[in-house]
């Protein structure tokens, strides 16, 4: 295969998998975590009520895709293969940044999600697609 070919495929399905993970965890995950007494997504001012044991969801629901969605890109790719890694983690980061502007969350949660969940997180992907090296 054509190898800009299989380094744009390596993009596209590492950000897929990402959108589609990202998605699903955030689904399962609030649901094993669950929610507290009186709080309803469409309704700002309950935030409040979330405790760090909520912050788990959402972290994980960024984090695992990153690494997974990098993974991808860096097993696919035909060339470049951590920077590949590193654009899946960069566009779901611009996602991140997105929701952080439109959800109210607290300030530490959205420094830490920000700084930890995206990059480093496909950075470790794209380390494990390339066998460690």
């Amino acid at each position: 295969m054509n190898p800009i070919l299989r380094n744009v495929l390596a993009v596209l399905l590492g950000v897929a998998v990402c959108l589609y993970l990202n998605g699903m965890l955030l689904g399962v995950m609030m649901k094993l975590v669950g929610t507290p007494e009186g709080f309803d997504v469409n309704t700002p001012s309950t935030f409040t009520l979330l405790q760090a044991k909520h912050m788990l969801s959402p972290f994980v629901a960024h984090a695992v895709p990153s690494l997974v969605g990098g993974f991808v890109a860096a097993l696919i790719a035909a060339t470049r293969k951590m920077t590949f890694a590193l654009v899946v983690g960069g566009v779901h980061l611009l996602g991140g940044i997105a929701a952080a502007f439109m959800i109210p969350a607290p300030a530490w949660f959205i420094a830490v999600d920000l700084l930890v969940a995206y990059l480093p997180m496909a950075w470790i992907g794209g380390r494990l697609g390339m066998g460690g090296k």
